[in-house]
């Protein structure tokens, strides 16, 4: 069902064109989809088994390990299914309360996603740069708390999206060239003036790919600049020990 209720015109669909140019190999396309799909699903699902049946485990960076899994089930799920049946059976139509249903989804998991690998550099930035405080500063509790203000923080950058799209006036050839039902994507289907969620989508990539990006890079280079001072610094006290003699 539906999560998004919109107007009179919910009965009418979108059209999924799938890979435009590549019709015809949709079938022979499929094979390495659905084999990363099911690899991908046992990958994931082996972490969580293993991480909740060891107790040893139980730690912040199993945790997040756990989440990071958890986000690549969500997103593949709600994209791969669909594409499937595009290259199957050639079911390309969904309506569309199930196309916003299914950009609210894939933009939220993703979402979700870049926040757990920020929370993942902060992590390993703690523990090499700060081991001493490391257990206090990362308690399984405040990795829990980081997970719930991330799962937050993508709800709330992405309800927008399907909300403005829901007040859009949609044209009668509603033909998405993709194999799921992306922000844009769905918003060039309309006959109306698509300026704001043009806007707001460069606004949610800056947020999510720009600042996440950057907050990534720095724990990175912390953590390698740490690394260095901390090889370098026995050679210097020895160079200053000769020295002084």
């Amino acid at each position: 069902m539906a999560v998004f209720n919109l107007t009179p015109s919910d009965p009418s669909t979108f059209i999924l064109m799938g890979i435009p140019g590549l019709e015809a190999a949709h079938v022979w396309i499929s094979i390495p989809f659905s084999m990363f799909y099911i690899i991908g699903l046992l990958g994931n699902f082996t972490v969580l088994f293993v991480v909740g049946k060891e107790q040893i485990l139980h730690k912040p960076m199993y945790l997040l390990l756990c989440m990071l899994a958890l986000t690549d089930i969500g997103m593949s799920t709600s994209a791969v299914p669909n594409t499937l049946c595009i290259f199957w059976f050639n079911l390309k139509t969904i309506t569309v309360g199930g196309c916003l249903t299914q950009t609210f989804f894939l933009h939220t998991l993703y979402t979700m996603h870049s926040a757990v690998l920020v929370t993942m550099a902060f992590d390993r930035y703690v523990a090499i740069c700060n081991p001493l405080r490391y257990a206090t500063i990362l308690t399984n509790a405040r990795i829990a708390k980081l997970g719930l203000v991330g799962l937050i923080r993508a709800i709330l950058y992405i309800l927008p999206m399907p909300l403005l799209l829901s007040r859009l006036p949609f044209c009668a050839n509603r033909i998405i060239r993709h194999t799921y039902c992306d922000h844009i994507a769905v918003a060039k289907t309309s006959c109306g003036d698509i300026t704001i969620n043009r806007i707001y989508g460069l606004v949610i990539v800056f947020l999510v790919i720009g600042l996440d990006l950057a907050l990534i890079v720095l724990s990175y280079g912390l953590i390698i600049r740490t690394s260095s001072i901390t090889r370098w610094l026995p050679c210097v006290n020895t160079v200053l020990v000769r020295l002084t003699r």
